[in-house]
């Protein structure tokens, strides 16, 4: 320990993360899932006080914005103020990133559909899914609990771990723990269902504007994973979506990197919300498109993992010829 001490402040970081990582990968494989938590229950709660039918919308974007700050701002306050009187701020910084960064089982969830989508169990496929996703899996066919389990794949991947990530390196642990309270709030009001439309337009501008820069980062590292004669290609179709601050230009580029279609009409609460579609002149995705899109966003960690290594290195060296 006192050897990481003495590398620069990077390296620290890199090491610590990469360390958090492989711990909570192992924790993965020898756990389950967990379903649902405390911190969704108390936002649903809060929800019902002040997010009210009759209220007008205004009201509503304005009771969302306090309730996210009420509910933030305290928890932060209390988690730096702590922080002085820890006296091992490397195990503290790991505890944060450690309850930051997302449960290390969406590609063996993934798996685990596409195998009850192959032996057509329909019904277990739909439980199975339901608790990863917004979207209403009773109706969906077949295809949609392909499509659906893609998009988590691709969406989750970045949001969990891509965006705490990026947060922890640039900005510290207590921006990537406050970014993950700001995500399950976003999950717990999300704006594509009817009631909290209002409500939770504050905390979604605030994560996709946190996410912006994150998903650039893997659609690069996608992009360089799947380079063929049709990167440029793929790249003009969706370029239009590049300063928009949602996660089209992702699910855009994996469909065309799958050469599936992806996005489409999707039932939240049982209304149809219809979204943008991706490659509507490819085919419709099968189930191994699933262990497909698995092996892609394996291919992008990969990548990020080395260059993580690769920067460690190099600053290790530096550190040492001086």
């Amino acid at each position: 320990m006192d050897y990481l001490l003495q590398l620069p402040g990077t390296a620290q970081d890199i090491v610590l993360l990469l360390a958090v990582i492989a711990i909570k990968f192992v924790i993965a494989k020898l756990s389950t899932p967990a379903q649902g938590n405390f911190f969704h229950f108390y936002c649903l709660q809060l929800a019902n006080k002040v997010n009210k039918a009759h209220h007008s919308k205004r009201h509503k974007q304005i009771a969302g914005a306090i309730a996210t700050l009420i509910t933030l701002i305290p928890i932060v306050v209390i988690l730096w103020l702590f922080e002085q009187f820890i006296a091992l701020p490397w195990l503290w910084s790991a505890l944060l990133l450690y309850f930051s960064l997302g449960p290390m089982q969406l590609n063996a969830i993934a798996k685990q559909e596409a195998k009850y989508l192959a032996d057509q169990d329909k019904y277990q496929a739909k439980q199975l899914l339901a608790p990863f996703v917004l979207r209403d899996t009773e109706q969906l066919s077949p295809l949609g609990l392909i499509k659906a389990s893609i998009e988590m794949l691709v969406l989750k991947s970045s949001q969990q771990y891509i965006v705490i990530s990026c947060c922890f390196l640039l900005f510290g642990p207590l921006v990537a723990f406050s970014y993950r309270m700001l995500l399950e709030m976003h999950y717990s009001w999300n704006i594509k269902r009817l009631e909290f439309n209002p409500f939770g337009q504050f905390v979604h501008q605030l994560v996709a504007l946190a996410q912006w820069l994150p998903n650039r980062v893997m659609l690069l590292a996608l992009m360089l994973t799947s380079m063929s004669a049709a990167t440029l290609l793929h790249w003009r179709l969706i370029k239009c979506h590049l300063f928009r601050l949602n996660n089209d230009i992702l699910l855009g580029y994996f469909a065309y990197c799958l050469g599936i279609q992806l996005g489409g009409v999707a039932m939240y609460d049982r209304v149809k919300l219809r979204r943008v579609s991706f490659n509507q002149q490819a085919r419709q995705p099968e189930v191994k498109h699933i262990l497909l899109a698995i092996k892609q966003l394996n291919l992008v960690t990969t990548l990020l993992l080395g260059l993580l290594l690769s920067i460690l290195i190099l600053v290790t060296i530096i550190k040492v010829n001086h």
